[in-house]
């Protein structure tokens, strides 16, 4: 076995602020987004709602891709908790269920550090497996916004992507600079304190995927869009290597003129890859509006459609599932 695929599921507070996430049908919903994103990608629907999660205009979760691309290529699939409300109702990796906070009323994240040790653990063990390559995905609904104030508060001009595609940039520097004001800093102040910035500004996910990427000795994707940045801008502060990482995304994170991706990985210094998926020709609006820019991205997408690539099957035979799955859906009433 080469590569296994890890998912990582965390919650932060910031996602129930109005406006700023549309993973979830409701601010309220995205606290069962990551389990329910879990659970679907092993069963027919989730198991936590009656319904796969979607967007307040009703576009399904991108782990739809994820689920295409491993019925395909069949490769290993683990879940990971790294700090939710709930836990999903599927086998999966228990570090954490702690919920990142509202960073702009107190510190997000005071356990980063205790998240990051036990994560670690278990990269170590993974070790033990014979992998050459680990690629981890997430769920973490208003992860963008955490992301951008972590970027921000480590020196980066960056501007992270969103699931909509009227990208929240004003409310997301509203609420950063909120923060920041919080903690009495400006930007870069972190440039050199990078779990200070986990600490004061980040999410359980985050604290989750640097922990197993420090302890995992092989090569790492980040499969993600800028909130893997986010995690490949922390690494660097911490002194890591990023000659044995990558982030793969989706060509819709990696041309959204509303983020900096591209800027932010060379400014970082991290290769990208960027799956060619195409649903302009699919049979659903639900899926076609992924071409207008909603969703993009998440729940590893774009690393699921990496290891379906790499096993023989092309981003349109992804597609072509992704369409087969939607029917299966719309069949049971999802």
């Amino acid at each position: 076995m080469k590569s296994m695929m890890l998912v990582v599921l965390g919650n932060t507070e910031i996602s129930t602020v109005p406006g700023i996430s549309v993973a979830g049908a409701t601010p309220e919903l995205t606290k069962l987004t990551p389990p329910a994103d879990a659970e679907y990608l092993f069963y027919e629907k989730p198991k936590i709602i009656d319904a796969i999660p979607v967007t307040p205009g009703g576009h399904p979760t991108p782990a739809i891709i994820t689920k295409a691309a491993k019925e395909l290529a069949d490769f290993p699939l683990i879940i990971v908790r790294g700090g939710t409300y709930l836990a999903p109702l599927v086998p999966h990796v228990h570090i954490s269920d702690v919920v990142g906070r509202d960073f702009r009323k107190e510190r997000a994240l005071p356990e980063a550090r205790e998240i990051v040790e036990r994560a670690e653990l278990f990269g170590e063990q993974l070790n033990k497996l014979g992998l050459k390559e680990v690629v981890i995905g997430e769920s973490t609904p208003g992860g963008t916004t955490t992301a951008q104030a972590v970027l921000w508060a480590l020196g980066y001009e960056a501007k992270t992507s969103s699931a909509s595609p009227d990208n929240p940039q004003n409310l997301k520097a509203q609420v950063i600079e909120e923060g920041f004001r919080r903690a009495g800093i400006k930007k870069g102040d972190f440039a050199s304190k990078p779990l200070e910035a986990l600490e004061e500004f980040g999410d359980p996910m985050m604290a989750a995927v640097i922990g197993i990427s420090r302890g995992f000795e092989g090569e790492v994707v980040l499969a993600g869009g800028t909130q893997m940045l986010a995690i490949a801008g922390l690494l660097r502060a911490m002194g890591e290597d990023l000659g044995r990482f990558m982030v793969a995304t989706t060509r819709w994170v990696a041309s959204d003129g509303s983020s900096t991706f591209k800027e932010t990985a060379k400014d970082i210094g991290i290769i990208f890859y960027s799956a060619d998926l195409d649903f302009s020709k699919s049979r659903f609006k639900g899926l076609r509006d992924y071409e207008r820019g909603y969703v993009k991205e998440g729940v590893g997408a774009g690393g699921a459609t990496w290891l379906a690539v790499k096993k023989g099957f092309t981003a349109g035979d992804v597609a072509e599932k992704v369409d087969e799955l939607y029917e299966r859906l719309m069949r049971i009433g999802g």
